[in-house]
């Protein structure tokens, strides 16, 4: 039984999900609007032609929009692991913030509380792995910043719920950047993309948001492949 309130506000932005594909990941934005109105009424306006599964308010309401079995539109042009379509593959969540345009501010704890009850009954049903639970920035990172730093990416690896790298001293020594591409692409991201490395620090190194591969940079992205052994 959860503690927090759901109320079902459909939206009619969905359609089929791929032939042949399956929910493998789940996808985490903040809504980057001035209130919570506001992203509710465009979320289910047709004419914005944008969507997601569900939004987690700052009090902790859940409003759902999309059942999980349709595709939602939420993540756009975007791609994982060399495989674009995010939206057919999975399932995305709006968490309520202004974000950086509006008063970008940190995620109240009752927030992060319910979007980590949510977010675990969703990896359970699908199967997600634990390093397939990604902000839009990790999906899209030539055009995206949320969640952004501010997020509490660390909280929510500690419930199974995405990945927080503990570097080790194996994971010393310089990287080329040769070497740092190579080791972003095996993870997932576009290791064409000049903004990957920027979107990794955003969410495994937010206190380095230089987009350069400073030492620490390079030690956690070592250990999180390490973590997940590809």
């Amino acid at each position: 039984m959860s503690r927090f309130r759901r109320i079902d506000l459909p939206s009619p932005n969905h359609g089929p999900r791929a032939e042949g594909t399956r929910v493998e990941l789940l996808i985490l934005h903040y809504t980057g609007m001035p209130t919570a109105a506001h992203a509710l009424e465009r979320l289910c306006d047709p004419a914005s032609q944008v969507s997601a599964h569900y939004t987690v308010d700052e009090d902790g309401t859940v409003y759902a929009h999309v059942p999980e079995d349709r595709r939602a539109w939420h993540a756009g042009r975007s791609s994982w692991r060399g495989t674009e379509d995010v939206n057919s593959r999975s399932i995305g969540v709006e968490i309520v913030n202004p974000g950086h345009e509006f008063g970008y501010r940190p995620f109240p704890p009752v927030q992060m509380a319910a979007v980590a009850e949510l977010c675990l009954g969703i990896v359970a049903r699908h199967g997600i792995a634990a390093a397939d639970v990604l902000g839009h920035s990790d999906v899209a990172p030539a055009r995206k910043e949320d969640p952004g730093e501010l997020f509490d990416w660390p909280g929510l690896a500690v419930r199974g719920l995405g990945l927080w790298p503990t570097p080790s001293r194996s994971d010393d020594g310089p990287a080329d950047t040769v070497e740092i591409a190579a080791l972003l692409g095996r993870y997932g991201y576009d290791p064409a993309e000049p903004r990957a490395l920027l979107a990794f620090q955003r969410h495994f190194h937010p206190d380095c948001l230089t987009g350069l591969p400073d030492p620490e940079t390079v030690r956690r992205l070592r250990a999180l492949l390490r973590l997940t052994g590809r």
